[in-house]
């Protein structure tokens, strides 16, 4: 069994910056990255959906929220994949979603920006600031980012896999979502 489950509760919180709904799946990606046994495993998040109210002449009064469904991350193997629904993992018979709420954004440097907010995974809750970059296409806005989270914050993972299973995880995101 690869235990790349642990990986995905970063990837919510990237996620979040889908613009009211409007999130173009088929071009928006939702990545955890993960290290098993010094492998490097990605695993992408199937489905998820969020709300974001983002104006480029006003962004720190940009508002977003994700919500990601548990039971899509597909680690590449089935029994895996059901592995991580279970309570050592996921628990998705409890906590079958994990949500990102934005508390406040900052502008940083010219097109990016740090969004904080609240990530919910597994019962758990915590902050959490990533740095966003945002370009126009179009009508269209792209959302990239990247942060790293610990899966033992979010109590996720068997602790007979920590000596082979790496217990930070990298969220990669690019979210495409329709302007207002």
């Amino acid at each position: 069994m690869r235990a790349s489950l642990a990986l995905a509760p970063a990837a919510f919180a990237v996620a979040a910056l889908a613009a009211d709904g409007n999130l173009d799946l088929q071009h928006s990606t939702l990545v955890a990255t993960f290290r098993q046994q010094a492998v490097s495993i990605d695993a992408p998040f199937r489905r998820f959906e969020g709300e974001i109210d983002y104006d480029p002449a006003l962004p720190a009064a940009t508002r977003a929220t994700l919500s990601v469904d548990m039971t899509s991350l597909d680690i590449g193997d089935e029994d895996t994949n059901a592995e991580v629904l279970k309570s050592a993992w996921f628990d998705t018979a409890h906590f079958p979603r994990a949500t990102f709420r934005s508390t406040s954004v900052k502008p940083s440097a010219a097109g990016h920006f740090d969004a904080a907010g609240e990530l919910t995974v597994k019962g758990q809750t915590r902050p959490i600031t990533v740095t966003v970059s945002v370009q126009q296409a179009g009508t269209a806005f792209a959302y990239d980012g990247n942060f790293e989270l610990s899966r033992q914050d979010f109590n996720i993972g068997d602790p007979a896999w920590n000596p082979v299973l790496d217990d930070k995880v990298r969220v990669h995101f690019h979210l495409v979502a329709a302007s207002h």
